[in-house]
């Protein structure tokens, strides 16, 4: 049974990528307006469900995309790429659309859950748990654990910060340094897949990675210039 192997690398590779994707993310700002209003056990206890639940589906669809074989090097090419999208969009940042408000009969577990995995569904994060089962596809219940662990320190993080010491995340500092480390992972993806699998040569991969560079600067500097001007 593939889905009951555990590699540790893939766990703690995830786990420190859905850290930085949650720092700033809508979803850990979730967490810190919920635990306003519930006590901080039963958020956790939400958000630990809620994740499960939509990080699983993340990971069979990441586990399916992989059985495309004769695809695999797109696959992986598209999966590196990702990380650079997902450090720009940290930069970017996200809002609340009203999640925070969301109400069940069923309890403050529920309520937490069913806000968290709406939120959750097509946010980065879960796009990033599909990304990482594509780069890990022998892994998939190590990817699982990897990003539940990840997102539930990330929001034990926010909620500590923001509610218990009351104070706010310096936002814009911890945006740019999660949003570093994307892009650095997706540019070691991006030269590993050129010169592994689509076998350039090492000019060549440098020279693609610097015209990626170019475009990634001018698009966090677009993002950085419009977010100052708002």
């Amino acid at each position: 049974m593939i889905f009951l192997n555990f590699d540790l690398l893939p766990y703690l590779f995830s786990a420190g990528a859905v850290v930085l994707a949650e720092m700033g993310d809508k979803t850990q700002l979730l967490a810190m307006a919920l635990a306003t209003r519930f006590k901080a056990s039963k958020v956790m206890l939400g958000v630990f469900i809620a994740t499960i639940f939509n990080h699983a589906l993340a990971v069979g669809v990441g586990n399916y995309i992989t059985r495309f074989g004769s695809a695999q090097v797109w696959i992986q090419a598209i999966a590196s790429l990702s990380f650079i999208v997902f450090g720009l969009w940290t930069i970017r940042g996200d809002k609340l659309e009203g999640e925070e408000n969301r109400t069940t009969k069923y309890g403050a577990v529920a309520t937490v859950a069913l806000a968290f995995f709406i939120a959750e569904m097509g946010d980065k994060t879960q796009l990033a748990t599909i990304a990482l089962s594509t780069k890990f596809p022998m892994d998939p219940l190590s990817i699982l654990m990897g990003t539940t662990t990840g997102m539930l320190i990330a929001d034990a993080i926010g909620i500590f910060i923001g509610v218990v010491l009351c104070k706010n995340i310096p936002e814009r500092t911890v945006k740019l340094i999660s949003a570093a480390a994307f892009i650095i992972f997706g540019f070691i993806g991006s030269y590993e897949v050129a010169v592994n699998q689509m076998h350039l040569a090492s000019g060549a991969a440098f020279f693609g990675l610097f015209i990626l560079a170019l475009l990634t600067g001018f698009a966090a500097y677009y993002i950085i210039k419009m977010d100052k001007a708002v």
